[in-house]
């Protein structure tokens, strides 16, 4: 999966891959999460947020399962 990096102050680096919709966000603490079955426009309007940080606390953090990898 290409990772892309954001201008965030927690988040790194993001990617989606579009055959199994996961989206891979990497934390500046060193954590990455895969989040699973996210529509393709989320991890667009991810990489397009003016906050990369507050999208992800609105639309996709305890709305998403995940796993920690």
């Amino acid at each position: 999966m290409e990772m892309q990096f954001v201008d965030s102050s927690n988040i790194e680096r993001i990617g989606y891959d579009f055959s199994s919709s996961t989206l891979r966000i990497e934390f500046k603490s060193n954590r990455t999460y895969d989040y699973a079955n996210v529509p393709e426009y989320i991890f667009n309007e991810l990489r397009n947020a003016s906050s990369v940080g507050s999208y992800h606390a609105r639309n996709i953090k305890n709305i998403y399962p995940y796993t920690e990898i």
